[in-house]
């Protein structure tokens, strides 16, 4: 995400270190809480005193994810008028990180990793993704384009048409939802390691590397999870999703396992959002056979519209084996823009959770577990949403009629919950149980 500037210039007249934003926005930022995105490695500053945002226009703040090498210290929130960020603020807004130990540049194994992305006719933001993720060095990966119950044949001929590239496969999977989708995806899959991204997505150019360095921490771990933070934040509903989420700014490596439950996690292993999310997990695939895939009833595209990816979590965990967050794994989101997207995704998001524990409630052994550790999820998890920081409104809106529609969001959210466990009801089928 970054590139020096002049390397031929004599020393003393190299003093600006570009740094190019996470993704590119199609629209200029629409709010005064907006912020460039970006990410800085503080080891390749060297004698540099300033650094240059580039593609700046509209932009007087910047958030930056600070890594140190591979190590993720965090994120930092600095002026940046004219696009310009003198070393010197950048440092003192660095010293309030927590120190992370560099991690020491070594042999790391390269498995064979298969990528998934699954996709519905959104051919624009799917050829960014795409794009990215060709252009990482990981040695040993192909790339599995899952095309789920299109529309149209945009995203077909897209793929073919300006991906010539033996490493890409596109597939097709008629029947709708997610979990169908990944599942194909699953199923078609050479890798050792099978690495599922959305289409929303800039992935980090060192992403499959560190996926597979989360899979070398703990030798038989079946997950592996990555840091989502957002890509773009010019919009007050991109800003309020972004303060919502916990997944886009945990930056802390853990490692998750049912014979070692974490301290501070009483509710364990029912923590939705503790362990990552969709956008960027990776499965050891013989295991994610053994456990069956995808749960069909779960996902964008069904009756429930979410729940899938934290109902594989759990069940890595449940199931013995261990799940790696890996922050230094990123891959950049480009957020709901609209309140349009943001009630389709608290929609989604609702449903899913209120199906989730639908799911969890109708197995008696989950359910014994689920009662005594995490009795109240539900209505924890909406209050704590309830709770959080509101972006101010976007111009020519007044607060009041930003508060309002915000809180016709957390409504459309919690009646979404209550819908959850007819939906997910509903989408069961008895030959699907085992989710493939």
């Amino acid at each position: 995400m970054s590139e020096r500037v002049d390397e031929l210039m004599p020393v003393e007249e190299r003093t600006a270190f570009q740094l190019a934003p996470a993704m590119d926005s199609a629209a200029p930022p629409e709010w005064s809480g907006a912020r460039w995105i970006g990410a800085v490695d503080l080891d390749r500053l060297s004698d540099h005193t300033q650094l240059q945002l580039l593609n700046h226009a509209g932009y007087d703040r910047a958030r930056l994810l600070v890594r140190q090498g591979t190590a993720v210290r965090g994120f930092v929130d600095v002026e940046a008028t004219g696009g310009m960020l003198e070393r010197a603020v950048l440092e003192e807004a660095v010293a309030g990180l927590p120190a992370v130990t560099p991690v020491a540049p070594g042999v790391s194994s390269t498995p064979s990793v298969t990528v998934v992305v699954c996709t519905r006719d959104r051919a624009a933001l799917l050829r960014g993704a795409l794009t990215a993720i060709l252009d990482l060095g990981y040695p040993n990966f192909d790339v599995l384009v899952v095309d789920n119950a299109p529309r149209t044949a945009e995203t077909a001929n897209m793929v073919r048409d300006e991906f010539d590239d033996p490493r890409i496969t596109l597939i097709t999977e008629p029947a709708p939802g997610l979990s169908k989708a990944r599942n194909a995806g699953l199923r078609r899959a050479q890798g050792d390691i099978v690495a599922y991204t959305d289409d929303d997505v800039v992935v980090d150019e060192a992403w499959l590397r560190e996926i597979a360095a989360g899979f070398d921490r703990m030798p038989g771990a079946a997950c592996v999870t990555g840091l989502v933070p957002a890509g773009e934040l010019r919009s007050p509903a991109q800003g309020y999703f972004d303060d919502r989420v916990s997944w886009s700014k945990s930056v802390a490596p853990k490692i998750y396992s049912f014979a070692d439950p974490p301290k501070g996690l009483p509710k364990f292993p029912f923590c939705p959002g503790a362990f990552g999310t969709g956008a960027n997990f990776a499965l050891d695939r013989r295991t994610a056979l053994s456990l069956g895939g995808f749960d069909n009833a779960l996902g964008v595209g069904t009756r429930t519209g979410g729940g899938e990816d934290i109902d594989m979590f759990t069940r890595v965990i449940l199931g013995g084996f261990s799940l790696v967050v890996q922050p230094s794994a990123i891959v950049w989101h480009r957020h709901r823009g609209g309140l349009d997207e943001l009630r389709a995704q608290a929609r989604g998001y609702g449903s899913g959770l209120g199906a989730w524990l639908t799911k969890i409630l109708l197995n008696p052994n989950t359910a014994r577990l689920a009662l005594a550790r995490a009795p109240g999820v539900a209505w924890e998890l909406l209050q704590s949403a309830s709770t959080s920081r509101q972006p101010a409104a976007t111009k020519g809106q007044s607060h009041d009629s930003w508060d309002r529609q915000l809180a016709q969001v957390l409504r459309l959210e919690l009646i979404s919950v209550a819908c959850g466990p007819l939906n997910y009801l509903l989408g069961r089928r008895p030959f699907e149980k085992r989710g493939l």
